[in-house]
């Protein structure tokens, strides 16, 4: 059977990982997905920190972001920069040069192919390049485009560039993810921000398709990231406009009151410098698991106590509880203890590194991964699987991390109609291409 957004054609203007994620989803729904590039031009944060980072920078930096097959930056380090070759499965790439009039002839003609676009750089990018609503309209008029400015294109933030740790910040989000003894500015940066504005660009692109498929009518739509971000406080919204809570900072504790309930350090191999530490979720939900807990313990004379009986006692002795537990804990095997917890009925997992994540049993049971041949032959590499599953249309990695420039020949020649001297001279004035410019770094 066909996919779901088989037949569609989505031209991907994307940056980093907000748009870039909600494009991903498109693709794997079965959207073609055209990422349009320029290799005059280097968008930071996209296909990697630098196009040409040195091996001393791969080799000392954070793996997060240059950790680079082999440990080596490669012939062509933007084709798998590791903090966002995850994003670019199942796209196709071209190249043109937007800042050149016939780059714009061009884009306009693959506008004209096509039925949405998506974008989420700064606002007024668009219009700067000349390709702006006005010109998107003239070249196809029902065209579907989504926009992602950070804080929407107006008011004092229009103007300002996020990722989604800013986003977060600036919401809110911030100053409730973190330990109550701790300052704010001590929380790891995470960037669920990004996903979370990428999956409602999903849906609004599908929405609005589906609205022309019903009237004829495009549609222009603005999401602003962080009022997606404002999402993730709907409970301490809601505690507070119910029931005049505002909530504060209680770590890896429950919010819904149970106890004891958070993160054990369990028998560690190192520390957190060198991901060696190892810990274990523990969630007591009720009593009759309190009691698993007990038996799964020994039950050792001070959880006896009848004070911990019921959770109203357990609550208001979570710091005591969580000293027991932790020194029970942490001479034992992560895993070991989950299956001896798990046996008594209590709701418990190891916390895993990335490092340790593509060998989880559970993982591997779930086919969460899938091996996939990188571009230039560098290796063979597990990468997520779309996570989407369909009985009926199942959804898969059709098309490995899609290098800078990849389907040049298919849309100047299949999509466009350009002939093979028309591309030849297209390509002697720099818009096709499958390296950036050398001057870039």
């Amino acid at each position: 059977m066909a996919l779901p957004l088989e037949g569609f054609r989505v031209l991907d203007l994307t940056v980093v990982w907000a748009g870039t994620f909600g494009t991903t989803l498109l693709a794997d729904l079965g959207a073609e997905v055209i990422k349009v590039e320029n290799v005059h031009v280097w968008q930071p944060m996209t296909r990697g920190g630098q196009a040409r980072p040195s091996a001393e920078v791969v080799k000392a930096g954070a793996g997060w972001a240059v950790g680079y097959p082999n440990a080596e930056p490669g012939p062509r380090p933007w084709n798998y920069a590791p903090t966002f070759v995850q994003q670019f499965r199942n796209k196709h790439s071209m190249t043109v040069d937007l800042l050149s009039d016939e780059g714009r002839e061009i884009f306009a003609n693959l506008v004209s192919k096509s039925d949405a676009l998506v974008e989420n750089n700064a606002s007024g990018t668009l219009e700067k390049l000349g390709i702006g609503p006005d010109f998107l309209r003239e070249a196809r008029e029902d065209i579907v485009v989504l926009r992602m400015p950070a804080y929407g294109s107006n008011g004092p933030y229009r103007f300002a560039r996020a990722l989604g740790v800013h986003l977060e910040s600036v919401m809110g989000h911030t100053l409730l993810r973190g330990y109550p003894d701790l300052d704010p500015s001590y929380i790891t940066s995470i960037f669920s921000g990004d996903y979370v504005a990428g999956a409602h660009a999903a849906f609004a692109i599908m929405s609005a398709l589906r609205h022309r498929r019903r009237t004829g009518e495009g549609q222009f739509i603005e999401l602003a990231q962080a009022e997606c971000a404002g999402g993730m406080l709907a409970q301490a919204f809601m505690d507070y406009s119910m029931n005049g809570v505002v909530q504060e900072r209680i770590g890896n504790r429950s919010l819904d009151g149970r106890a004891p309930y958070g993160l054990y350090p369990a028998r560690s191999e190192g520390d957190g410098s060198d991901a060696g530490d190892r810990w274990i979720s523990i969630s007591v939900m009720d009593d009759d698991q309190w009691l698993g807990l007990r038996e799964a313990m020994g039950d050792p004379e001070w959880a006896r106590d009848p004070g911990l009986r019921n959770e109203a006692g357990r609550l208001e002795r979570h710091d005591e509880l969580d000293g027991h537990i932790s020194e029970w804990t942490s001479s034992q095997d992560d895993y070991e203890l989950m299956h001896l917890l798990q046996s008594h009925g209590v709701p418990a997992a190891p916390v895993l590194d990335s490092s340790r994540v593509h060998d989880d049993p559970h993982v591997q049971h779930r086919d969460l991964n899938e091996p996939l041949d990188l571009y230039d032959d560098v290796g063979t590499f597990r990468y997520n699987r779309p996570f989407l599953r369909y009985s009926e249309t199942p959804l898969r990695i059709r098309k490995p991390p899609v290098a800078l420039g990849e389907d040049n020949e298919y849309v100047y020649l299949d999509v466009l109609g350009y002939s093979n001297t028309e591309i030849e001279g297209l390509r002697e004035r720099g818009h096709i291409g499958m390296d950036y410019d050398p001057e870039i770094p």
